[in-house]
């Protein structure tokens, strides 16, 4: 089977054949049938990819002030978010790919034979050590969340958000108050972890996990001795069956889509921009321009297709920006952004609060301890001396 064939063949897998209803006894009535579908198929796509039947313009305007204004029309009432690194960064956690800063690029330290290796699940058997110092590094619980987090917490208080389909580990959404009906973490999780082998797959709590990592343990399982892993997804690995029964629930109904932070390289996860329908409306907030199709890669329905500036573009926002600036003057233009400041500056006092608390016990717990160990010294020196 040539390349091109392969590609064909990958996308009919990604976006979904028809399914054909009914069986017959008559071999060329189901040769007819199955070409039909097939034209019917790869004529939808080439006309979805290629703009030729788009769907209604619902944007008087391609800017950020004409999203704004949809926003506020009454008509945006399913919103959801895609996010990836990028919304992180200001928090003072490395994206993977920017040049000089991004995690792939500063991992020299580790020895791998390539960047890539350090998320290869069967790399990660035999060397698990630098996995486990990289987590050591970037745990959750280290980092606050951002203004765009923040910003997506507002659209779910205010009803607006259908569910935030998120790349990152780095469990920031739930900090700042999403729950698990509104996440879908296509690459996993710290949150949860289990034992590596298919059968026993015992599950451990994020506590465990950390306290393991901060010890600098590498993490057995209590029942059979073999690795524990935190459930985020390597490469070689399948993504959660959440990724997959959510995004074909969701994304027809969605009347909104703002995707932010993510470069959209990453498969299947970028292929969801096509999953809307034809007539909603995409808005990217990042620092520069993804998820356009290229030829040959766009016809055959890979990258998503979003276009920005041709003359056939009718539903396509491009904000370049960084994540949390884009959301500030989206705010500022659906007047949230004092609202969101004080979101922001409140939970981040909350925040520091606990940590303040936390860092209290622990000194108070670990004062007591000396004292008792002060204490214990002088009895057993007189029981020395009395036998």
């Amino acid at each position: 089977m040539s390349e091109s064939q392969e590609q064909t063949k990958r996308a009919e897998e990604e976006i979904g054949a028809p399914d054909l209803e009914g069986d017959s006894d008559d071999s060329s009535d189901e040769g007819e049938a199955c070409g039909d579908s097939d034209m019917d198929f790869l004529r939808n796509l080439f006309s979805r990819t290629l703009g030729l039947s788009p769907g209604d313009k619902v944007l008087d305007e391609l800017s950020l002030e004409g999203v704004a204004r949809y926003m506020q029309s009454g008509k945006c009432k399913s919103i959801i978010c895609m996010v990836g690194a990028g919304i992180s960064t200001s928090a003072g956690i490395p994206d993977f790919r920017s040049p000089g800063t991004g995690l792939y690029a500063n991992l020299q330290k580790y020895n791998l034979p390539y960047p890539e290796a350090i998320f290869q699940i069967e790399y990660f058997k035999k060397h698990p050590e630098p996995f486990f110092a990289l987590a050591r590094e970037l745990y959750p619980g280290q980092f606050k969340p951002t203004v765009c987090h923040y910003f997506i917490r507002m659209l779910k208080d205010k009803g607006l958000l259908k569910r935030c389909y998120s790349q990152n580990i780095d469990t920031l959404e739930r900090v700042a108050g999403l729950q698990s009906e509104d996440l879908v973490e296509a690459h996993g999780t710290f949150h949860t972890s289990h034992c590596v082998n298919a059968f026993c797959r015992k599950e451990y709590t994020m506590d465990w996990m950390k306290e393991k990592i901060f010890s600098e343990d590498i993490p057995k399982c209590e029942s059979c001795d073999n690795l524990v892993k935190p459930d985020i997804v390597f490469f070689g690995e399948n993504l959660p069956a959440r990724f997959f029964s959510s995004m074909k629930q969701d994304f027809p109904t969605c009347d909104l889509l703002i995707v932010m932070g993510t470069s959209l390289q990453v498969q299947p996860f970028a292929s969801l921009v096509s999953r809307v329908s034809n007539s909603c409306p995409r808005l990217l907030i990042n620092m520069e321009k993804t998820g356009q199709s290229d030829f040959p890669i766009g016809i055959l329905g890979f990258g998503g297709g979003m276009d920005f500036d041709s003359d056939k573009a009718y539903r396509d926002v491009a904000h370049l920006s960084t994540c949390d600036d884009g959301c500030l003057a989206l705010a500022d233009l659906l007047g949230w952004k004092a609202e969101l400041e004080e979101l922001v500056k409140r939970e981040h006092a909350l925040i520091d609060s606990k940590d303040a608390k936390k860092k209290g016990e622990k000194a108070s717990q670990s004062s007591e301890a000396s004292e008792k160990a002060k204490g214990a010294e002088p009895e057993a020196g007189k029981s020395e001396k009395t036998e």
